[in-house]
């Protein structure tokens, strides 16, 4: 495996596969002095060599040795750029994957260019937050490496997959932010719901929905003990447990599989077009013209009445008389010349009516570009700090779950405030650590808040003020530096216990779907259960003797993997003898415990990331009983 990248995601990335899935792994970054946030990359490459250490240091007292006796071994290569003699000395030529992980999206570009031609055949995964060119670029090297290699689209060598760290993140982000709200994994129309639930009341049952995905952290007082990380012991959540351990779990929140649906492809959020009617006149306006209409009709029926006339006549000459265009009544009797006065003097308020719409009508035109304030008595929202390319994927997955949101923002020609106006979202310009910028952000009032600036400290300082603003609010931190979010995510539960606290790492949680496309698998997406990560994956049951042949129940290992859903053809089903681009596939949830699984079948699992590894690892399955 090669991985080439200049930020953390390259060295947590490596980090996955060397101790994850047990992969010869070759790093490419650049050199120390132009490396992007130095700190948190020199940490990064630490945790990999400690992790590193460990799996060696287990396999050695086991001597379970894997068949190439590298055992997750790898090296790393300095290079300013990934050109094709850094590519060559990486060993593209001879590798199984490569992922391009730099930060421009053009840099990884090019890098797959030159690398599906030094080597066809290779499995390629790109990082790109543009998701329409990432398609297009997709489409592209598939049928390069198909053309060059000779084989079909399907035929499994040379793929590509490009994701995008953003992406894959906000999801998990912006469901942390809320209460009650579902945690949403989305793929290619997919959509995977889990519910976060409280636990039961004395006499209460637990409602285990579709399936129990994990137990939350139990109750506790000491944030060393309840931090939700790996390798805090029971007082941790617990992954994929069994029945067993769901009855037996007292005091500890759930987090189940609620509801799971088909979508269609994902609509436009927001509206580019003419506005709404209430927005384009003010309320005092439409009450105006809602009298005056009320005027025109009231005339209306009174000279039906006094002349008798048909109903659409009445209304003709009324009219007239109120533009003033219509005969003097001299020789009309009183009543008619009454109802004409009347009409010209509806039509002399009429005027500045009409003047009042069309200056109103042309300023909300005028101010549809411009960012928005937060209204007065807004409450219940939530306040997301920086619009970067993170923050915009957040801010556009929230509005599609019709949550209010207002944004903070420094710099006015950031990445998202195109994203804000089009969406009509309020802003606040100006730096969050400056006073009177939350406030003006309704922080008092607001229900959660996201803080996902590109500075650690930055993120803290806002939260550490919001709490003092307001004690239990929800606040969600992205830190890149994994000691320091641990360390700030033990503190501020020790001081606010009531108060939610979590704090992410995007890279944390992009890695492991980097590296199961590194590994040929289809991740569908990752759900944060406190500080640790639940997979979903779509695998092929042949060639996996844990799942074929054996029950749904048999196939169920606690703490690893859990089969959810089996995917069918409607076209095999119904008979067969459908064109194969003619069946349409769906999944059937619910299976009975006692569903065989067959070598043909496709299914969706639920599984830890150890738990993804060891069914899935490639050199898991090349190692023989000798």
């Amino acid at each position: 495996m090669v991985v080439c990248g200049d930020d953390g995601l390259a060295h947590r990335l490596a980090a996955e596969l060397r101790g994850v899935y047990r992969e010869q792994v070759t790093l490419v970054v650049p050199p120390s002095g132009r490396r992007v946030r130095q700190p948190v990359v020199g940490r990064a490459r630490a945790a990999s060599a400690a992790l590193l250490d460990m799996v060696n240091a287990a396999v050695n007292r086991t001597g379970n040795a894997d068949p190439g006796g590298n055992g997750g071994a790898g090296r790393e290569l300095e290079a300013t750029e990934p050109t094709e003699d850094v590519l060559a000395e990486a060993g593209v030529e001879r590798a199984t994957a490569l992922a391009l992980v730099y930060d421009d999206d053009e840099t990884n570009i090019r890098a797959a260019l030159t690398a599906r031609r030094i080597n066809p055949r290779l499995r390629l995964v790109l990082r790109l937050y543009n998701r329409r060119l990432g398609q297009h670029i997709e489409e592209l090297l598939d049928q390069s490496a198909a053309l060059a290699t000779g084989g079909g689209p399907g035929s499994g060598s040379g793929s590509t997959t490009v994701l995008s760290d953003a992406d894959t993140a906000a999801p998990a982000l912006a469901a942390t932010a809320l209460v009650g709200t579902s945690k949403v994994v989305e793929t290619d129309g997919l959509i995977l719901r889990a519910v976060e639930r409280n636990p039961p009341g004395p006499g209460e049952v637990a409602d285990p929905g579709l399936c129990t995905l994990a137990l939350l952290s139990a109750t506790s007082n000491d944030p060393a003990g309840a931090d939700g990380s790996e390798g805090s012991g029971e007082q941790g959540p617990r992954l994929l447990p069994d029945a067993a351990a769901v009855r037996a779990a007292t005091g500890r929140g759930t987090v189940v599989l609620e509801q799971v649906s088909y979508s269609g492809p994902p609509l436009p959020a927001g509206r580019a077009g003419v506005p709404a009617f209430g927005e384009l006149f003010s309320r005092r306006l439409r009450w105006s013209l809602a009298g005056l209409a009320a005027c025109v009709v009231a005339l209306a029926v009174a000279l039906m009445v006094v002349t008798g006339d048909h109903p659409l006549h009445a209304t003709y000459v009324t009219l007239l008389d109120l533009f003033s265009i219509n005969e003097p009544a001299h020789n009309d009797d009183v009543g008619r010349q009454i109802l004409q006065l009347l009409s010209g003097f509806v039509g002399l308020l009429l005027l500045p009516v009409l003047l009042a719409a069309v200056l109103e009508a042309l300023g909300t035109f005028r101010s549809a570009t411009a960012l928005r304030k937060p209204p007065r008595g807004l409450g219940g929202h939530v306040v997301l700090l920086g619009l970067g390319k993170i923050g915009t994927r957040v801010l556009t997955r929230l509005r599609e779950l019709d949550i209010p949101v207002v944004c903070v923002e420094a710099d006015p020609e950031a990445r998202g405030m195109a994203t804000a106006r089009r969406l009509r979202v309020p802003v606040v310009l100006g730096d969050v650590t400056q006073e009177g910028v939350l406030e003006a952000a309704k922080i008092h009032r607001a229900h959660s808040l996201l803080a996902l600036t590109s500075v650690d400290t930055t993120n803290l300082e806002a939260v550490l003020y919001a709490r003092s603003v307001r004690s239990r609010l929800r606040v969600v931190l992205r830190l890149y530096d994994d000691d320091f979010a641990t360390a700030v995510y033990r503190t501020l539960r020790a001081a606010h216990p009531r108060a939610l606290t979590r704090s992410r790492s995007v890279t944390h949680l992009a890695a492991p779907s980097f590296a199961g496309a590194m590994m040929g698998r289809q991740i569908l997406g990752a759900i944060p259960v406190e500080r640790r990560v639940l997979l979903f994956a779509a695998v092929e049951v042949a060639g996996h003797p844990q799942l074929e042949g054996k029950t749904v129940g048999e196939a169920f290992r606690a703490g690893a993997w859990r089969v959810l859903a089996l995917e069918v053809c409607d076209g095999e089903r119904a008979g067969g003898g459908a064109p194969e681009g003619a069946r349409e596939s769906r999944l059937v949830w619910e299976l009975p415990e006692t569903y065989v699984l067959r070598g043909s079948d496709r299914v969706v699992l639920a599984a830890t990331r150890r738990g993804l590894a060891e069914l899935l690892g490639r050199r898991a399955r090349q190692q023989s009983p000798g």
